[in-house]
């Protein structure tokens, strides 16, 4: 195993992180500091004005300390798209406010230190965005990851559990926009179709090209944290997830070409989820022939007919014509859900989707 495969195994080691979890507790301890939750808010931003109700009850639940730090919005490189963002954000947290019974409404600030403190504190402790929590060495974003806190504090059975996706059996077309290159996409992928099945709903995939290879990089710190994310949410859901063979340029190419012709012959899920297990569980390169033969084989696909997919360039066009449509719908991220004329952003909101395909049942 090279050493370039083994960085990501070490990242999102659940042992490495139990250590570092003690080693925190440890130092709390022998200094008699108080368990203290920092979070990091943003004025007029829509997940922060849900913090600033969660927080409290999440606080006095579990006798944890309390600091806000005001923050200001993330930097382009970590938010390509702010006007999209604060939209969708703004819609998004509406739906969360219902389900956790929350209001929408903005909240009364707290007292900060200032954007200036805040920000130096949030780049020292290694992080970039806001309606973010940090405990003792790990982040939690909005109230979406405050389960995971919750379970690292106590026992009890979360205020802020996930939101379970329907069962109810609907009909209805969903799109899916993904990437290759994204674990969260992965982290759908692996659901969306038994998923879909239960719904009676139909799945049409809608690859697109991966961010950085849109001309839009992502900094380290968004790296990490994802990567870390996505571990946790994968424990979550039962999937194996670590042994990372990032895919980024030929491995995507390659992949989205034989996606593509599978896809038109009717048959994209087998290839979509042996190539995304593959690259994020089992550190398969599909860069060269030897790992993409592999998947190929696991998905009962003949290498004859992927040879023929790798030299069809018309692939292209079509994860373009995906990409416009994504961003004519007011989003540029995966993966993104789509029924009707409505788009759901995140792995997380499969439920949401669910429910839209339930309203447009007879």
């Amino acid at each position: 195993m090279s050493l370039k495969s083994l960085a990501p195994l070490i990242l999102t080691s659940p042992a490495l992180r139990a250590a570092a979890r003690l080693r925190h507790t440890v130092q709390r301890r022998l200094t008699g500091r108080t368990r203290t939750l920092h979070a990091f808010i943003e004025r007029d931003e829509a997940y922060s004005n849900l913090l600033l109700q969660a927080l409290p009850q999440l606080a006095d639940r579990y006798r944890v300390k309390l600091v806000w730090h005001e923050v200001g919005p993330p930097d382009r490189s970590a938010a390509p798209e702010p006007d999209k963002l604060a939209a969708w954000s703004a819609e998004d947290a509406r739906y969360l406010a219902t389900a956790y019974n929350l209001d929408p409404a903005p909240q009364a600030w707290p007292d900060t230190a200032g954007p200036d403190a805040g920000e130096a504190m949030r780049t020292r402790l290694g992080h970039y965005g806001s309606a973010m929590s940090w405990f003792e060495g790990e982040w939690y974003w909005g109230i979406d990851r405050l389960h995971h806190l919750e379970r690292r504090l106590d026992s009890h059975p979360p205020l802020f559990a996930p939101i379970p996706e329907p069962d109810t059996a609907m009909g209805g077309q969903l799109d899916v926009f993904l990437s290759l290159r994204s674990p969260y996409s992965y982290l759908a992928a692996m659901r969306l179709f038994a998923l879909a099945k239960s719904w009676q709903a139909e799945v049409r995939l809608r690859p697109v090209l991966p961010m950085v290879m849109r001309a839009l990089p992502v900094p380290t710190s968004k790296r990490l944290y994802i990567v870390r994310d996505c571990k946790r949410e994968a424990e979550r859901l039962g999937l194996p997830f670590g042994h990372i063979a990032d895919p980024v340029g030929p491995g995507v190419e390659r992949g989205l070409a034989v996606l593509v012709g599978e896809i038109n012959r009717g048959r994209g899920q087998a290839f979509l989820q042996a190539f995304m297990t593959a690259v994020w569980s089992q550190g398969i390169d599909p860069a060269g022939d030897a790992g993409l033969r592999r998947i190929c084989n696991s998905a009962g696909i003949a290498w004859d007919q992927a040879s023929t997919d790798l030299a069809d360039e018309s692939w292209r066009e079509r994860v373009e014509t995906n990409r416009i449509e994504l961003f004519e719908h007011g989003h540029w991220g995966v993966p993104t859900f789509k029924v009707g004329d409505r788009l759901a952003f995140g792995q997380d909101r499969l439920w949401l989707a669910g429910q839209w395909l339930a309203e447009r049942t007879p």
